[in-house]
């Protein structure tokens, strides 16, 4: 609490400053914006085609004025900053976490740290750091194929062309994969046909865009609304689209969109994820890095350091929210707990499923009985099952 309370103090003073820079600021620059205003309607009504020499230095001496009134506020403003790293140190100075608490020493040492050197070059390869990869890949003497690097240096460049507003690339590479895109139900090859109709119509190309509008033949039947309004925006291209009722069709967010949806598609058909493993690590740990803090704290105040022995569970639930669940969870309907790989579930002869632990429990001589039907069978016949 009284951590809290120091921080809180260095906070009120930058909070107290910012206040009056602020009422002085919007004072200062108010009387200035009248003050050049008067100005500007005295020489307009003067009606004289050169100004006078008093109207001159006037000028001269407003100008100064200015310039002297933005030094001034910029001053002040910089002063603002060193109020605000004040508030960082106290943060500091009152709450020291040591986060090698919830780490365990050795974690990522031999076969792990080519493993781990191996995540952080695939990461390196997404984001077209094809460079800084290779390197790594020279330092860490690691091992790559060229099939495993071809696809990310392939994505990359797709991916730039299209920041680029070059869309022939990915409408070659959309080609191509025609059948495969349209099995999984994407919308890509639409939407990038529908972007170069726009861009030539941007350009004034109407004749070029006509000749374009066969591609959407094929996507008639599924988007009739989406191509209509583009046959609607060749009325304007005199005009100019961005004068037409149809100007949100040339907004910069449909290319950050066509962007998205491609990477996501190219990394659905390559087998990949579409966020990096290295990056949903990080983020995750950082969620739970605050829970298992405490839980550590807790722990050691009540001395009861045998609650967290094991490697592969926690001594209560960290929730990573929804985006970080990927595999359902199957908890043993018998003993009450989770499935683990040391004890994964199980499928009876009867179709009935319950984890390896309770199958010995129940298991009498050479026979187990179904805890939900009749059926008797052996443990033998029980098969391991997994879930995706």
């Amino acid at each position: 609490m009284e951590a809290c309370l120091n921080v809180e103090k260095e906070q009120d003073k930058v909070l107290k400053k910012y206040k009056a820079i602020r009422e002085h600021t919007d004072t200062t620059l108010g009387d200035l914006a009248n003050h050049i205003s008067n100005l500007q309607n005295e020489i307009v009504n003067s009606n004289q085609d050169e100004l006078s020499q008093l109207q001159c230095q006037i000028l001269t001496q407003s100008a100064k004025k200015v310039k002297d009134t933005v030094t001034r506020l910029a001053t002040e403003h910089k002063e603002l900053h060193g109020g605000i790293s004040k508030i960082g140190k106290a943060i500091d100075r009152n709450f020291i976490s040591d986060n090698t608490a919830c780490s365990h020493s050795g974690v990522f040492e031999g076969e792990k740290s080519v493993l781990l050197n191996e995540v952080i070059c695939e990461h390196l390869l997404r984001q077209g750091r094809l460079d800084i990869a290779e390197e790594l890949i020279k330092e860490a003497h690691l091992h790559l194929d060229s099939s495993k690097k071809e696809p990310f240096q392939e994505l990359n460049r797709i991916l730039e062309a299209c920041r680029n507003h070059n869309l022939d690339p990915a409408l070659e590479w959309a080609k191509a994969r025609h059948s495969e895109l349209k099995e999984r139900g994407s919308s890509l090859e639409f939407k990038l046909h529908k972007l170069k109709f726009l861009d030539y119509l941007k350009q004034g190309q109407q004749e070029e865009a006509i000749r374009y509008s066969r591609h959407f033949t094929e996507f008639a039947a599924a988007n009739t609304k989406d191509i209509q309004q583009l046959m609607a925006c060749l009325m304007y291209t005199k005009t100019g689209i961005e004068n037409s009722p149809y100007s949100y069709l040339l907004d910069p967010v449909h290319w950050i969109d066509i962007c998205d949806l491609f990477a996501r598609d190219a990394c659905a058909l390559l087998g990949l994820s579409l966020e990096s493993p290295l990056q949903v690590c990080i983020t995750a740990g950082c969620i739970a890095l605050p829970s298992l803090l405490q839980i550590k704290q807790v722990i050691q105040q009540k001395q009861v350091p045998g609650v967290w022995s094991s490697k592969d569970e926690l001594p209560v639930e960290v929730d990573l929210g929804h985006q970080y669940r990927y595999h359902s969870i199957f908890a043993c309907p018998i003993l009450r707990q989770q499935c683990s790989d040391s004890n994964p579930p199980v499928r009876l002869t009867c179709g009935h499923v319950i984890s390896q632990d309770a199958l010995y429990k129940l298991t009498n001589g050479n026979k187990v009985k179904c805890p939900y039907c009749p059926l008797e069978m052996s443990p033998s016949e029980a098969r391991e099952i997994r879930f995706y």
